[in-house]
């Protein structure tokens, strides 16, 4: 932070500053509106893709979400309550854990309700196995369960998890981009550059040019560098479709845009729709798939939600300097409540669960410090009901160059791991590369801490794990075999 930057903070009062504590965590008013902002242009894809991931799928009775056979009335009701439900639990985040974390439907998990839960039964009576997850989690957290695991897990592991997490997210942004692809032949490595080996199209460039502006602005310390460097990107995009008429990727368009096509809209904004809030069923999954099948189901999407967030919220909180210690960051229970509720919250909405963003830290990386930032960020997701065309302005193109970017920061933390100690090391190294390797982070922990434990056995120290280390390695074991467990109980 600049001296000029340090004096406002230090003067800054009145009752934002105060509730939010912004100037005692070394932030400004500024520094919280920019990072809030870049927040929500980096994760806004969620209100376009979400809505296509679960709102083309029939459920088991041949209906898409929100009842009838029109896919296109489904998808709108979608977008329009994923934006909801993400914009008004980002603000309670802000609001009552004071953190810099924002929550939309999660991406994974809402693929994997629609292909492999909603395809069984109702849509409703998925949404009724989320609701019940979210649930079980919350008591988790009034019982003060899931905060002990977190401050069981070893301080160096904390760390490799952060790490991993900047190497997944800069891999994510290299694969939204189009710079990193998955080729098309099954005898080709399992990713390249570009198409071929060749990078293909000029979204690319966008994607190249947006980069380089972001860099370069961050290393001259100029303010809202993320920022400028989205929305430059954006507007030479926006320009760049109205001349080549690229249009979006695909089979036939290798070279087209990733998600959004960056054209201006008709209709500045739409008539929102809120059919979706309140369709579930609790318990209707049980009579649906059997007892067993459905708590399988409920397990498989509690472990993922329990350990994305908890690392999520590490990476974070490191990347903004409010852990503590012993690697915990602040009101760390009040987070995992508000985490909780909305995993809940997503189920009743109809939208999937929601949860802990990743790509909050990006707005971290343009200098975000308080849950202020999560409040304008859930105000622009709110915004976005009525005005969702103008968020499709945004294509992944020029908003991914932020996560390269923040996935180099939080690298940078991989000095605090000693590798020396193959006791920590080799589990730190399984945490980091198993992230984006498997694209999930609920893989990655888990690799970890079963490889923590299994080393202490094999050297004779098992006596120093603690004993929710060993619970939840023995958890994540069967979640890793809960593919042939399934099978086998069923």
């Amino acid at each position: 932070m600049s001296t000029s930057e340090t004096t406002t903070a230090r003067s800054s009062s009145g009752p934002l500053d105060s509730f939010f504590k912004i100037s005692q965590r070394g932030s400004t008013l500024g520094r919280e509106i920019r990072g809030g902002l870049v927040t929500f242009f980096t994760m806004a894809y969620i209100v376009v893709l979400n809505p296509l991931i679960i709102g083309t799928v029939k459920d088991g009775s041949g209906q898409f979400v929100g009842g009838g056979t029109d896919p296109a009335a489904s998808i709108a009701k979608i977008a329009v309550a994923t934006a909801l439900a993400a914009g008004v639990l980002t603000i309670l985040m802000g609001l009552v854990a004071n953190f810099p974390l924002a929550l939309a439907t999660g991406l994974g998990l809402n693929a994997f309700v629609a292909f492999s839960i909603a395809t069984k039964m109702t849509w409703a009576d998925a949404m009724g196995l989320v609701v019940l997850e979210g649930l079980i989690i919350l008591i988790l957290v009034l019982t003060g369960f899931r905060k002990a695991v977190f401050e069981a897990v070893p301080r160096q592991l904390k760390v490799a998890i952060s790490v991993g997490i900047g190497l997944f997210i800069a891999f994510i942004g290299l694969v939204d981009a189009g710079f990193v692809r998955r080729p098309a032949s099954p005898t080709a490595p399992p990713v390249e550059l570009g198409v071929g080996g060749t990078l293909r199209g000029w979204p690319v460039l966008i994607f190249v040019i947006g980069l380089v502006l972001v860099v370069a602005l961050y290393a001259l310390k100029v303010k809202g560098a993320i920022l400028i460097g989205i929305v430059s990107a954006t507007v030479l995009a926006v320009i760049l479709e109205a001349i080549a008429k690229i249009g979006p990727r695909s089979d036939t368009n290798l070279g087209g845009w990733g998600l959004s096509v960056p054209e201006l809209p008709d209709k500045l904004f739409i008539a929102p729709n809120f059919d979706t809030l309140g369709e579930f069923n609790l318990f209707g999954s049980f009579s649906q798939v059997g007892v067993i099948s459905a708590l399988l189901l409920i397990f498989t999407l509690m472990l993922a939600d329990f350990f994305d967030t908890m690392g999520t919220m590490t990476a974070i909180g490191a990347e903004a300097g409010l852990l503590d210690k012993d690697g915990n960051p602040p009101s760390t229970q009040r987070i995992l409540i508000v985490d909780s509720v909305a995993a809940a919250a997503g189920g009743a909405a109809s939208v999937s669960s929601n949860t802990s963003y990743i790509e909050s830290a990006s707005g971290v990386g343009e200098g975000a410090r308080t849950g202020l930032a999560s409040v304008i960020t859930g105000l622009c997701f709110l915004v976005a009901i009525v005005f969702a065309p103008l968020v499709t302005l945004v294509p992944y193109e020029a908003a991914t160059p932020a996560l390269i970017l923040v996935g180099f920061l939080m690298m940078t933390q991989i000095k605090g791991v000693d590798f020396d100690d193959l006791e920590i090391g080799i589990p730190a190294f399984l945490t980091i590369i198993l992230m984006p390797f498997t694209y999930s982070i609920t893989a990655g922990i888990g690799a970890g801490f079963v490889s923590f434990v299994l080393l202490k056995i094999i050297r004779g120290k098992a006596k120093l794990v603690h004993p929710l280390m060993w619970v939840v390695s023995t958890l994540f074991v069967i979640y890793f075999a809960i593919g042939p467990l399934g099978d086998w109980l069923t």
